[in-house]
């Protein structure tokens, strides 16, 4: 960082990782810009300034499918499955806050995995042993993957929500078995790669394209790549925006200035904007849900 006067730091994945550098660049006025990660902590302006993701809040998103679950089963007896670290805890807290006080007290069992279990298997019994009819799945990839297909086995039918992160048909519901991950509830921002919806689109017929002539057509479904390619966009522009005028500041002033209505392989209606006081890029989700082969958009556009 010092040694070379790197401009910024772009697109880093994941909490942890940004959090082991978050205070020092914003110590040394190194813009951390739309680093891939929907932690509440990077929309935090007034501490780290120089900090912004570019990534749906977890929060958010969880408020959503907090509300939906409420709106579609108002007595609903919710269990909730999530990831014990940061990542998980931060989805809990944004579902809870999105409940409410009333709704909150409808959560009548959690269960936690570590990143190193080999299995959820004995988790997902348990939830359903509960009684519950409503499932909040906050999980990576494969145990989303693993959730789906024991839940089915187990022929337990709740109604079941589960976080974007494991929303990918090639990486998770297929891992799982289309069928088993029919009626699947989400809140996203992007298009899902091999979705029929979209095999006409010309974003995406362009996004296939790219990521073939780069070598890349076998990680098309792994969870980064889309938001990858989006925030790759949304660079170029922010750099054209800069002009000549390649300062520190500068890149920080376009990071906090965006509006863009649209971005190739955004969902209808998803728009993305910043400003000097909210980091936060994404301001709204569309809700989907599986139908044994694609993702179905409900009819509107969803915030907090």
């Amino acid at each position: 960082m010092e040694q070379d006067n790197v401009l910024f730091i772009y697109g880093n994945v994941g909490t942890a990782t940004n959090t082991a550098i978050h205070r020092y660049l914003n110590q040394r006025k190194i813009p951390q810009i739309l680093i891939s990660t929907g932690a509440s902590k990077w929309n935090d302006l007034k501490n780290y300034p120089w900090t912004m993701s570019f990534y749906p809040s977890y929060d958010m998103e969880a408020h959503i499918l907090a509300r939906y679950i409420l709106t579609e089963k108002p007595d609903a007896k919710i269990a909730v499955l999530y990831q014990n670290d940061d990542f998980g805890r931060d989805y809990l807290n944004g579902f809870r806050h999105g409940l409410g006080e009333k709704g909150v007290k409808q959560i009548i069992a959690e269960a936690t995995y570590e990143v190193t279990d080999p299995t959820i298997d004995s988790q997902i019994v348990r939830l359903k042993s509960s009684g519950a009819d409503a499932m909040f799945t906050i999980t990576t990839p494969k145990f989303g993957a693993q959730a789906i297909r024991k839940i089915y086995e187990l022929d337990w039918k709740p109604l079941h929500v589960i976080v974007s992160v494991s929303a990918s048909i090639g990486g998770v519901l297929r891992q799982a078995g289309l069928e088993k991950a029919r009626g699947l509830v989400t809140a996203v921002a992007y298009k899902t790669p091999y979705d029929p919806l979209w095999n006409d689109a010309p974003d995406m017929k362009e996004f296939l394209a790219f990521m073939e002539q780069a070598g890349l057509k076998e990680r098309v479904t792994e969870g980064s790549t889309v938001i990858g390619y989006i925030s790759a966009v949304l660079l170029h522009r922010l750099l054209q925006r800069a002009g000549d005028d390649l300062t520190r500041e500068n890149i920080m002033k376009m990071a906090l200035s965006i509006d863009e209505p649209s971005l190739p392989m955004l969902l209808p209606g998803v728009t993305v904007k910043t400003t000097p006081d909210n980091a936060d890029a994404f301001r709204n989700l569309r809700l989907q849900k599986f139908n044994g082969e694609s993702w179905v958009l409900q009819e509107e556009l969803s915030s907090r």
